[in-house]
């Protein structure tokens, strides 16, 4: 081949690159997820939180053709998950079940830690928000949530109440209820709301507030009494428990709220894909009619309206915190 010729042919190819390369990025984009997914879940099995990320989970691995496999860890108030989900590739490859404890609540309670989560994550949707139900085991003595507030303010630290972790939504929902009621009750955290039902049964705690999808199981057979509910009225699921406000502490409100998020600078279009495939999965068919059995609201709303929801909750969980004095290392 003359030097000419290997000129023009070096040429060509050099034009097909600049043509293909492009073209080859974008059917990559396209084609995401090419393999499984994570869903990294900061509570351990068991609990309200994992029972609502498996069944998002298995409705978005129908649609993306991929499994979106959950992992659980519940160590230091799901901190050290949290971290782990900031830190991973942001290829779409790992997602985070983002709710309350670690976003909002754990940078104003642990000294500990180390990253900013709602700047270490870009929001994708909110799930689903439900109110949390104050329970006590079925030979407690207490039969309204009256009864078993004016026991805790006669009798300073003598009820025990256990809680799916340290910034969780049940310890802070409880935190706030000790606030407004004006009595002191002592916590024992566990690394998720399942170890801390098995106590509760056990009877080595004299309440819980926790997640309807934890403690539906055994409301249903009895084992657990709901005595009120922590949203302002009455929950669809349980019309005949009234709620801590109707019982006589008018400005207590508390829920516990579920989203997913994925590491700060994933690509749009993949963030985008992983985001429309949980809005149509908890918008329609059975996972919807779980999710409202389960006295839950299905929402999948915008990143932005997402992002907005959380600085606020930040900010409101931060003067609960402060006034309450409570600090882990």
């Amino acid at each position: 081949m003359t030097p000419t010729r290997r000129l023009v042919c070096s040429a060509a190819l050099a034009t097909l690159a600049t043509i293909t390369l492009p073209f080859s990025g974008a059917f990559a984009q396209d084609a995401f997820p090419t393999r499984p997914m994570k869903l990294v879940v900061p509570y351990a099995a068991g609990g309200g939180t994992d029972a609502i990320a498996r069944l998002v989970a298995q409705g978005v691995s129908e649609k993306l053709g991929q499994n979106l496999t959950v992992e659980n860890n519940g160590s230091a108030g799901g901190n050290i998950a949290t971290q782990q989900a900031a830190s991973a590739a942001p290829d779409g490859y790992t997602v985070l079940m983002a709710n309350q404890g670690p976003m909002v609540v754990n940078p104003h309670l642990f000294k500990s830690v180390k990253i900013d989560p709602l700047t270490a994550f870009d929001p994708l949707t909110l799930i689903t928000a439900a109110p949390l139900v104050v329970v006590v085991p079925k030979n407690s003595p207490y039969k309204t949530v009256k009864e078993l507030i004016e026991y805790g303010q006669k009798n300073p630290g003598k009820l025990t109440y256990g809680s799916a972790g340290n910034g969780s939504a049940s310890h802070l929902a409880t935190v706030l209820l000790a606030q407004e009621a004006k009595f002191d009750a002592v916590h024992v955290p566990y690394k998720g709301a399942g170890p801390a039902l098995n106590d509760f049964l056990g009877g080595r705690m004299d309440f819980m507030v926790t997640t309807v999808p934890s403690v539906l199981g055994l409301i249903e057979s009895h084992d657990a009494r709901v005595l009120a509910v922590t949203s302002k009225t009455r929950a669809k699921k349980f019309p005949d428990v009234p709620s801590v406000a109707e019982s006589g502490w008018p400005a207590y409100e508390a829920t516990a709220w579920y989203g997913f998020a994925v590491p700060k600078g994933t690509p749009k279009d993949i963030a985008d894909k992983i985001r429309t495939a949980t809005v149509e999965t908890i918008k329609n068919g059975v996972v919807r009619e779980r999710l409202e059995n389960e006295g839950a609201e299905p929402i999948g709303n915008s990143p932005e309206e997402f992002a907005a929801m959380m600085k606020a909750e930040s900010a409101r969980w931060a003067e609960i915190i402060g006034k309450s004095s409570i600090a882990m290392n």
